[in-house]
């Protein structure tokens, strides 16, 4: 027997093991599992890079791997802000005290938008199509994403042969990897080919090599010029078997291993500048990796991954549903969940992968749908939406220890910190920059789609709280003078010469306007959610003016202008006001609950701070209701975490998790699709990122001056623990708890320092030495 033989042989006998080990070891905290190949995008398995994501079907005869490169986008570089709109400002605003809300909003409409009224849109690139001869009658099908090496896994069994597919995005070799083994020789045969749903596409294949290329399509009814070109290759390789490439496809006969390597690229440079070579860029990226091997490139993927995914960990415990399938896992989660506590874990845990696989530095950052997207006309164009959901996107970055995950976020605040100058003088005569309630690849700032949702003053300074963010849980003292300390006090200019005082008022407060109540209301001056962005926008540049010892005569005007401002109002059913006049109904069950805003994510709302707001936000929560769609849901989790009813944010937690149905939720709101994407609906990924965060808010709060463990513990998780969470102040905490109690918390700091701990009623005072953990059991 030659020693090739004897080789093949213990492939085949490692692929068996590996095989029985895999199926035996799955953890339901951090494993989606399938008994069936997906028949509709949303239980299909997302895997990412950052740049390059793809959406894995694991279907037997004619296989589907629909890929998205997420700077692939319909239009071209613009500027979307109205010369001479600031001529019709006043106008707007007269009417508006006047009482002639229609009339302000139908003269914006005209004279007062972005040109043109509607933003650019996220596109889908394309599908790799593999097709295989029929096996006969297929068992034991399982197809998994294991969400520790962001690897997604097919296997089944047909005729006596275990057929074994892995997928991975690699995000240091910047490649979509595929393998199909056999653990018999000669059973893996296939055709490959690529397709797009732009009409504008050619397919070819040279070399065992399949290019897709083509241009953008124009987003639909639009007439703007779409001028992205886009490339891609799959590169085939097959051990053993014979390999033929014809003018499409490339066809592989009777190997033992297959493995595709695809690379996709696009035109894009940067929101100014197109007229890269995308052809060029994925030739460079594939003969980067033609160089390794699939178990180098395995290697150096879970290497990437584990050093991010690694960082956290839940228990929650097990239960005897945790084993099962994903949709009928979901269901039972509905009728028992206690049998399931796994399911919470792992929705902690799949929000985090997520953000890992859709936002890496030197990516865009993932927008409506991350970088998953398979439509050419997708809901809202899937771009960034700043009235909740782009920010709801990166609340879990930084207490969930991901923080290199929210540089693409930080990036495009200081990008359109630069478009936003033009807006504030063409559209409000004003120094400084704004953002209004949406922004795409090209940057857009101005107000969009409609005046009485579009003309929101405060998108940019909301994105402004992320700069902030970022240094107070960091306490990175370069990062806030050199990168966020300029784009805040930008903002802050703006508003300096955007607030004006009400003429209706006697107190002669400070307000915005035009403005809405994100998305309800109408055209109106002074919305709550406004002023509590600004004052907390102000009251931040202030503390980093303090902390870099610089404008000393701005940090005042800052304080003073932030203490002008009208305050929160209780109205007359005892909820927080949504607008300076106590008009709000009991019976509004709207998405949006922007004006608890200052409850979360901001901190002006606290209970031992305002405790007569703090009970006003619970009304306004009462009055909302505990259904929504998944994004609002996910809010409310956060919401109840911040007001410590821990049980009431289990309650949304059961809730966000309840099976979606086509076309919505039977009760009328959102949930979760198969795949546990957050389902609006349609799919939006923020809930599940909103989830996340809203796990970690109920285990750990730092927003005030102290550091609060365990503020939201539902009763019914009696035992568990959590590790890798931060805390304001660059301070690692690790949490276990018994019988619903505290049984050891540990700190750890970057530096000397002394912080406040809480628990329950209790605080103490804790000093904490650099990198040397501190064990607290009791208080």
């Amino acid at each position: 027997m030659t020693a090739r033989i004897l080789a093949t042989i213990r492939i085949f006998l490692i692929l068996g093991l590996l095989w029985s080990h895999a199926q035996v070891q799955a953890d339901p905290s951090h494993t989606i599992l399938f008994d069936r190949p997906a028949e509709k995008w949303q239980e299909a398995l997302p895997l990412g890079n950052g740049t390059l994501g793809a959406m894995v079907f694991g279907r037997i005869l004619e296989d589907r791997y629909q890929f998205n490169e997420d700077t692939l986008w319909s239009g071209h570089p613009h500027d979307y802000s109205n010369k001479g709109a600031v001529e019709h400002l006043n106008a707007i605003r007269q009417l508006i005290f006047e009482g002639k809300q229609k009339e302000a909003e139908t003269l914006a409409m005209q004279k007062f938008m972005s040109i043109p009224l509607r933003q650019e849109a996220y596109l889908a690139f394309g599908n790799l199509k593999v097709r295989m001869p029929d096996h006969g009658t297929v068992e034991n099908y399982q197809r998994f994403l294991d969400l520790p090496t962001a690897t997604a896994t097919v296997r089944y069994e047909a005729d006596g042969v275990r057929y074994q597919r892995e997928c991975f995005s690699s995000a240091p070799d910047k490649v979509l990897v595929i393998r199909y083994t056999a653990d018999k020789p000669g059973k893996i045969s296939m055709e490959l080919t690529q397709d797009s749903p732009h009409p504008v596409h050619q397919v070819k294949a040279i070399d065992g090599q399949v290019h897709l290329s083509g241009k953008s399509t124009p987003k639909l009814n639009s007439d703007r010029e779409a001028v992205l070109t886009f490339h891609s290759i799959s590169s085939v390789e097959a051990k053993g078997g014979t390999m033929e490439t014809g003018e499409k496809s490339v066809t592989v006969r009777n190997a033992n291993e297959v493995i595709i390597r695809l690379v996709a690229a696009t035109s894009f440079i940067d929101y100014k500048t197109v007229g890269a070579d995308p052809e060029e860029r994925c030739e460079t990226m594939l003969n980067q990796v033609l160089k390794r091997d699939y178990k180098a490139m395995h290697k150096r993927h879970v290497k990437d991954v584990s050093a991010l995914y690694g960082r956290s960990e839940i228990n929650l415990g097990e239960g005897e549903n945790s084993g099962l399938a994903m949709p009928q896992r979901l269901e039972e989660f509905q009728k028992t969940p206690e049998k399931d506590p796994a399911l919470i874990a792992l929705g902690y845990h799949y929000g985090r992968y997520l953000l890992m696989s859709s936002s890496r530095p030197g990516s865009q950052p993932a927008n409506l749908q991350g970088i998953w997207n398979d439509s050419l006309n997708p809901a809202w164009e899937s771009k960034y939406t700043c009235n909740i959901n782009t920010e709801m996107n990166y609340w879990l970055a930084e207490i969930c220890s991901l923080s290199e995950c929210h540089e693409p976020l930080l990036k495009l605040i200081e990008e359109v910190a630069e478009s936003g100058r033009k807006v504030a003088k063409e559209h409000y005569g004003a120094d400084g920059w704004v953002m209004h309630h949406n922004t795409d690849l090209w940057r857009g700032a101005a107000p969009i789609n409609a005046s009485n949702h579009g003309i929101w003053p405060t998108g940019g300074a909301w994105l402004c709280q992320h700069l902030w963010l970022r240094y107070v849980y960091t306490e990175d003292e370069s990062f806030l003078r050199e990168r966020a300390y300029p784009v805040l006090k930008g903002a802050c200019e703006f508003f300096l010469d955007h607030l004006i005082e009400d003429p209706r008022s006697p107190e002669k407060y400070l307000i915005s306007t035009p403005s809405n109540s994100p998305e309800q209301g109408g055209l109106v001056a002074g919305p709550t959610m406004d002023h509590q962005i600004i004052r907390s926008l102000m009251r931040n540049t202030a503390k980093a003016s303090g902390i870099l010892e610089v404008d000393p005569e701005f940090r005042r005007k800052l304080r003073e202008t932030a203490a002008r401002i009208a305050p929160n109002k209780i109205g007359q059913y005892g909820q927080l006001q949504e607008w300076l006049e106590d008009r709000d109904d009991p019976n509004n069950k709207h998405r949006h609950v922007s004006h608890l805003w200052a409850l979360h994510p901001g901190n002006e709302i606290t209970r031992y701070g305002t405790p007569d707001l703090f009970e006003a936000c619970k009304v306004t929560l009462a009055h909302r209701g505990d259904d929504g769609t998944g994004w609002a849901m996910g809010w409310k989790i956060n919401f109840w975490a911040r007001l410590q009813n821990g049980d009431h944010a289990m309650m949304l937690i059961q809730n966000k998790l309840r099976p979606a149905i086509e076309g919505g939720h039977a009760l009328g709101g959102g949930g979760t699709y198969p795949n546990l994407f957050d389902a609006h609906p349609p799919f939006q990924i923020d809930g599940n990122f909103g989830f996340a965060s809203g796990v970690a808010e109920m285990l750990l709060q730092s927003h005030t001056s102290e550091i609060h463990l365990l503020p939201a513990l539902p009763a019914s998780w009696k035992e568990g623990s959590i590790k890798g969470l931060r805390a304001r102040g660059n301070i690692g905490v690790d949490l276990k708890w018994k019988e619903g109690k505290l049984a050891r918390a540990t700190l750890t700091a970057a530096r000397d320092k002394t912080v406040t701990v809480r628990l329950g009623e209790h605080t103490r005072e804790i000093a904490l030495k650099a990198a040397r953990p501190r064990v607290i059991r009791t208080f």
